[in-house]
């Protein structure tokens, strides 16, 4: 049954906090009036470093941007389960996921928000060559039941689809703007912010303006001013001469800020590894001693003593996720282990080219510094705009990559980089010891026995060497503290570039 708007909207306000940090609905904080004269003109000026190349569903974009014009049908509560948010109720079941939607919402552009607008979108996202359409991979079929109820028909049981539908993988845009193509340069969903194309700069600054129709509670800011300063000190300046108000930043600018109207806070957001995409017959990265060699060569504690913020991890899942399992010891640097593999491998010659972003360039160039000591290994380092190498890194033009993995359960992971028909497996090649891994806990649905299992799938991933080099990372988020105050960490797990947006005031 669909729930009453304002008690929903109280619900899943303080959870959605930071990445939703343009999605549905939430007001001040702190007894501040944000309905007021100054809430109507205020606006909020947020330095992200890049823009995406393409608004379309599916495409690679940081939940910071994303979540100014998008919403998702469902944002994360703080029990791990999925809360209501454009779907104001739902139902899983082994063979189905219905979804009860909210009404009266309306796209950016007009359309209304209905069944047949989730429809498309989550149609879109599936033929879309992004890692985001393994995610959906079990929903063989869509019924649009009525105007506010849709049902997803699964393959098999899908537990975590409701934990996907919080996530980057499925922002709900215009279906009218998706047909006629247009999304992908102007974003059109349904948050409180539209984009205004005449108050923008191409390159510069992309203008949200107060959306006049939007269905939940104003939030705390009426406007967002996105900018693209790439540079760490040309942000810090901005910053501390009051041109922006918020900023992601580097750890060597942070002495500009001392005695300053500048804080700043740290929050976990990154997680993410190298992986081995040409791994099928005949590729570079065929041979697994190749690729555990690489992997044992690579000392993840020497480049966090270099770049600092960096922890190393033995695997992609923390401690307490669906999918950890503690007995993965991941690759322990040993160079003399490495360069047995390296021989058991055939020594071969391994020269290629690696994509990288200004923000894990270091990162990737002390791991391929490392792994050419296993013998005959060259690895270029090709570092290019964030935009760029968002769309590109994991697209299988290179046969390896590293950047963010933020996917929160096992089968989505799996699905996206390591099941035969995953996205981000361009080689399309995938044991048999991991597809009846895989297949067993996927039967298993959310039993007990799916803890193990997943484990299980985890274990042969690593084994495998298919990916390897975890570790975790911080954001550090600046903010002039005169003229925005509701800074927190987002609610949403392992989102780069991002704060709780919705509950963001100004200072005065």
């Amino acid at each position: 049954m669909p729930r009453n708007k304002k008690p929903l909207l109280r619900l899943i306000a303080p959870l959605l906090g930071a990445a939703l940090v343009l999605t549905g609905c939430s007001g001040g904080s702190g007894g501040t009036d944000n309905t007021g004269p100054e809430a109507e003109a205020a606006t909020l000026r947020v330095n992200f470093s890049g823009f995406p190349e393409n608004w379309t569903p599916g495409q690679e974009m940081e939940g910071g941007l994303l979540r100014v014009p998008y919403e998702t049908l469902l944002a994360p509560g703080e029990n791990g389960h999925a809360e209501p948010f454009l779907a104001s109720d739902y139902e899983l079941e082994p063979e189905s996921l219905t979804l009860t939607l909210q009404e009266g919402v309306t796209f950016h552009d007009g359309e209304p928000f209905n069944a047949e607008a989730v429809k498309v979108n989550v149609e879109t996202v599936q033929a879309g060559a992004t890692v985001w359409s393994g995610s959906f991979a079990t929903i063989e079929s869509i019924d649009v039941v009525d105007d506010y109820t849709v049902k997803f028909n699964l393959s098999e049981p899908s537990p975590s689809l409701p934990t996907v539908l919080t996530t980057r993988a499925l922002p709900i845009a215009s279906p009218k703007a998706i047909a006629d193509g247009t999304i992908a340069q102007t974003p059109v969903g349904t948050s409180p912010w539209a984009y205004d194309d005449s108050l923008s700069i191409v390159g510069t600054k992309l203008y949200f303006g107060a959306f006049a129709e939007y269905w939940g509670e104003k939030p705390g800011f009426a406007n967002v001013e996105i900018f693209g300063i790439n540079e760490s000190e040309a942000a810090a300046a901005a910053l501390t001469n009051g041109e922006i108000d918020l900023s992601d930043v580097e750890d060597s600018v942070l002495p500009n800020f001392e005695g300053t109207d500048i804080q700043t806070f740290d929050y976990p957001a990154i997680r993410n590894n190298l992986i081995f995409f040409d791994r099928g017959e005949g590729g570079l990265f065929e041979s697994q001693e190749l690729r555990q060699a690489i992997c044992t060569a690579i000392n993840v504690d020497e480049a966090a003593n270099v770049i600092g913020k960096i922890t190393p991890v033995s695997q992609h899942f923390a401690e307490g996720e669906l999918g950890h399992n503690p007995d993965i010891a991941g690759y322990p640097f040993d160079l003399d282990n490495a360069q047995a593999l390296y021989a058991e491998a055939g020594s071969p010659s391994v020269s290629f080219e690696i994509a990288a972003a200004p923000y894990n360039e270091q990162q990737i160039s002390i791991y391929m510094d490392q792994a050419s000591q296993i013998g005959d290994f060259s690895a270029t380092v090709s570092s290019m705009p964030p935009p760029q190498f968002a769309s590109v890194w994991a697209s299988g033009q290179y046969p390896a990559g590293l950047a963010a993995n933020d996917e929160m359960t096992p089968y989505d992971w799996y699905q996206s980089w390591f099941a035969a028909d995953a996205a981000g497996n361009p080689s399309g090649t995938e044991s048999e010891a991991l597809k009846t891994a895989a297949d067993e806990a996927i039967a298993a649905g959310d039993s007990e026995e799916a803890t193990e299992l997943w484990g299980t799938v985890t274990q042969i991933i690593s084994d495998e060497a298919l990916t390897c080099a975890h570790a975790q990372s911080a954001e550090t988020i600046a903010y002039n503290s005169t003229t925005v105050s509701g800074i927190d960490a987002p609610a949403e797990p392992w989102e780069a570039q991002s704060v709780n947006y919705r509950d963001l005031v100004p200072a005065s």
